[in-house]
């Protein structure tokens, strides 16, 4: 994958900013067990937490014959929890065909799932879905996948071989990087993309925002448990917070150049206010990323997760005739607008896209893989930039080796980062490599 060229904006376009009904139509036969408008579509669930219910009403309210057959957590307590909440749905609970025999615990259960269903909702912990999506396109599903994709050059080239395997056996796979299916966004970037700016420089982004949650451990638990249940804060299952959030950012960024990588990136990176508890992990809480293409355009990626600091969650774009602030909706320059907001749900908006494809018949079908995986690759560089404090090329990012794999997927395998015998974990200081970080207590 090395950055090529931007292609124009007309051409980009029209696979790009098309309605999310029909995101990249193509002419192809689906499996005929999907192509009656009646036909029950049977839904799997990957990842149990808060946003893989959600995922679950939102498939159900996107098609009204679809059925949640079977679901999986790596807990067998948040598995259960969830089938016991969506069962108590009013709307839904009709359509929840799981049972506690369908439902399954461990950290591959997610391959009894896959197999009982005809769509799979990917939603477990970052570090999983290569696999998952892999083993979800051999056994011939269609996918939902959150984003982000991987957490490693490793993982994003599974995950890029996995979606050409899925675009020559017809699956439709729909990426949970939303912003691409918001009416709003769309617009914006269909203005941008026609030239109402002109020329793009650059783009800036901004991602600043309080600190997220942690996941105490249990008293019973292996470190292996006790990481993967509070995965957030650990890079080898989350990417660190600017792969697992600041990639929505960085996807637009991406999308205004034409899904081209840049190839150069440097920044500076801290771990600045996670300081006071071993459950946030070895994670940053702050990163400034300058990435920068051959011919000359940047992105400018600014990342936060402190409390009672600043806010703002934006895309800032400049061209040669003027400026757009995508989510605020506003045009400067040459060709001033100010967007009047439509509603849209681009959660519920994306599993329609994925419903109507695979009931199409062949009219249209979507396969959102390679951007989802450049996407999250650019937040991987970025994080590896302010990790070793080099100014990398995409592909040394892409091809450089990582410490991210368990000794294996059993509750007493070894994780890649280990605490001392005072709770502390590794983390890397630019320049320095992995050290100790101080906890306080």
């Amino acid at each position: 994958m090395k950055s090529n060229h931007f292609s124009s904006r007309r051409a980009f376009l029209k696979s790009s900013t098309v309605a999310a009904t029909a995101f990249a139509g193509m002419s192809v036969s689906q499996p005929p067990v999907h192509a009656a408008e009646n036909n029950v579509i049977k839904i799997g669930l990957v990842g149990a937490g808060g946003r893989g219910r959600g995922a679950v009403i939102n498939a159900l309210s996107a098609d009204s014959n679809t059925r949640l057959v079977a679901l999986c957590d790596a807990f067998p307590e948040r598995a259960a929890d969830a089938l016991t909440a969506l069962k108590k749905n009013e709307t839904f609970a009709s359509r929840i065909d799981a049972t506690p025999e369908t439902t399954f615990d461990g950290l591959e259960s997610y391959k009894k799932v896959i197999d009982l269903c005809d769509v799979v909702l990917l939603c477990e912990a970052t570090h999983f879905r290569p696999l998952s999506l892999r083993y979800a396109i051999d056994k011939g599903k269609h996918v939902f996948c959150e984003k982000p994709v991987a957490v490693d050059g490793a993982g994003i080239k599974s995950v890029l071989e996995t979606a050409q395997l899925a675009k020559e056996k017809k699956l439709n796979i729909v990426s949970g990087l939303c912003w691409r299916y918001d009416l709003n966004v769309q617009d914006m970037m269909k203005r941008v993309l026609d030239g109402a700016i002109g020329d793009i420089l650059s783009v800036r982004e901004t991602y600043l925002t309080g600190i997220l949650w942690t996941r105490v451990r249990q008293p019973n638990d292996t470190e292996m448990m006790a990481q993967v249940r509070n995965w957030y804060n650990f890079t080898w299952l989350s990417g660190d917070y600017n792969v697992e959030q600041h990639i929505h950012s960085l996807d637009k960024a991406m999308w205004t150049y034409g899904d081209n990588p840049p190839k150069y990136a440097y920044g500076i990176g801290a771990r600045m206010a996670r300081t006071d508890q071993p459950a946030y992990g070895d994670i940053y809480d702050g990163m400034g990323v300058v990435y920068e293409y051959e011919d000359g355009r940047t992105i400018y990626a600014f990342s936060r997760q402190q409390s009672k600091c600043f806010n703002e969650t934006d895309d800032h774009l400049l061209g040669t005739k003027g400026r757009a602030t995508i989510l605020k909706g506003v045009i400067t320059g040459a060709n001033e607008y100010t967007q009047k907001k439509v509603p849209s749900d681009m959660y519920k908006l994306e599993h329609e896209a994925l419903y109507k494809a695979i009931r199409s018949g062949g009219e249209t079908y979507i396969n959102n893989g390679e951007y989802m995986a450049k996407s999250t690759m650019l937040a991987i560089f970025g994080r590896l930039a302010c990790y070793t404090g080099k100014r990398l090329t995409w592909d040394e990012a892409l091809n450089m080796e990582l410490p991210t794999k368990p000794s294996g997927y059993t509750w007493d395998a070894a994780p890649p980062t280990l605490p001392d015998d005072k709770g502390r974990y590794k983390i890397e200081i630019p320049g320095l490599g992995l050290v100790y970080h101080q906890v306080v207590r």
